[in-house]
């Protein structure tokens, strides 16, 4: 085994913005009372850092999940939870994940394990003792790195090396991989934008396009996962210049058609474009004149968030097709009845889908983003009481006949069109 703290790899990470290593995350994080009362569970019980946060770590990546793999078998592991007073749940208990909640914060532990069968969505499994055979089972070598809390490695299919070099191989049999979950599919996309420093291999390409359909019986919800994972990492923005990952994902979701946003993506928004959350990259490549914003919606059952939010984009798309301006007048009525959080949306929606720099509407951005939402200065008692009014319909509507003049005024009023509205 390797010891992470002696490699070239530098160890800077988002845990707390400061040099971290394996040891360090340990030591700061509550996942340290883990592998205290599992390392102590019995003389052979062993618990190691595994998947993506051992990945990012090397790569010099942020992360927030931590997964970890155990030798014991879930049961054990539930027992050893209770007697130390550690929340879980049983998330994934079939395949061996308890998730361990401690301070609020989760923690997967999944009990080493080989597959029996498979049929392209899920695996019946077998629990063992053996760190290779659980190795052996995952899907790329870069994904089959463990590390102690010390930081030492073990790393049989040498998928630091892979890392190192760009390389995404599957472990063992690229269609027999394939063939287990066909999730992989998208997963190879996704790792290979992040990772690859190499080209696709011929081979590998052939039986993705040959296994591709066997993406239909996966379910909706994994997809969509997978998806969110896919557009929030870093390496999506170079889709664009993969012609075979962009087929993929096209043939996957054809109604994300805006793919080629991220190929002539203006370099001043790169940047940008990176922080930005999944349901507004979702809107960027799927909104267009067409019906396909609504029709990816209904098909996986999006969730009311983020129906409401693409929706509203759709909304703006539409009528900025009809002459629509963003002028600071039509952006301040979304500030104050959408809230600052879509009135950034539609900003920066208009930004990326011109990709032109447009210094106007970038100053508007800053405007509103230091603006305080203000507060309607009329009060409906006090005008009933000024002008001996009753509370009804009529009411209601001059007050919000003067907000949206108030609004349409940059938040200005007068007395006298106050006056004039409840005086005639």
């Amino acid at each position: 085994m390797k010891n992470i703290l002696t490699k070239i790899f530098s160890s800077k990470n988002d845990l707390s913005s400061k040099e971290v290593s394996f040891l360090e995350i340990t030591k700061t994080t509550k996942v340290s009372d883990l592998f205290k009362v599992i390392s102590n569970y019995n003389d052979l019980s062993e618990i190691r850092y595994v998947g993506g946060c051992v990945r990012k770590i090397l790569n010099n990546e942020k992360f927030d999940d931590i997964d970890l793999a155990t030798n014991l078998k879930p049961d054990e592991v539930k027992e050893c939870l209770k007697n130390n007073n550690i929340d879980f749940f049983e998330t994934g208990i079939d395949h061996g994940t308890i998730t361990a909640r401690i301070e609020e914060k989760n923690f997967e532990i999944t009990s080493l394990r080989k597959d029996v069968s498979t049929d392209g969505r899920h695996a019946v499994v077998e629990f063992t003792n053996e760190w290779t055979e659980d190795a052996l089972r995952r899907d790329f070598t870069i994904n089959s790195i463990y590390a102690d809390k010390e930081g030492n490695l073990f790393d049989p299919n040498d998928g630091v090396k892979d890392l190192e070099n760009g390389k995404i191989e599957f472990i063992g049999d690229p269609e027999k991989r394939v063939k287990e979950d066909y999730l992989r599919i998208l997963r190879y996309v996704r790792f290979f934008l992040n990772y690859s420093k190499q080209e696709h291999k011929l081979n590998v390409k052939k039986i993705i396009k040959q296994n591709i359909s066997g993406i239909v019986k996966l379910s909706k919800e994994r997809l969509i996962d997978e998806l969110k994972k896919l557009l929030i990492s870093n390496g999506f923005i170079n889709i664009g210049n993969d012609e075979f990952c962009k087929e993929i994902v096209l043939l996957i979701f054809p109604q994300v058609k805006n793919i080629d946003i991220f190929k002539k993506l203006n370099k001043n928004y790169k940047s940008e474009i990176l922080k930005k959350d999944f349901i507004f990259l979702l809107s960027l490549l799927i909104i267009d004149e067409t019906d396909s914003t609504e029709f990816f919606l209904y098909k996986f059952n999006m969730s009311n968030e983020a129906k409401t939010r693409i929706n509203f984009l759709k909304e703006i798309y539409d009528k900025s097709n009809d002459n629509y301006t963003f002028s600071k007048n039509n952006l301040q009525k979304i500030y104050y009845f959408q809230g600052k959080s879509y009135l950034l949306d539609v900003i920066d929606f208009q930004l990326f889908r011109s990709n032109k720099k447009n210094n106007k509407l970038i100053e508007l951005k800053k405007h509103f983003e230091q603006l305080e939402k203000p507060l309607f200065p009329i009060k409906a008692k006090i005008i009933m009481e000024k002008y001996n009014l009753k509370e009804g319909k009529e009411l209601g509507h001059k007050l919000k006949y003067l907000e949206n003049l108030w609004v349409e005024n940059s938040f200005n009023i007068s007395e006298k069109e106050v006056e004039n509205t409840f005086l005639s």
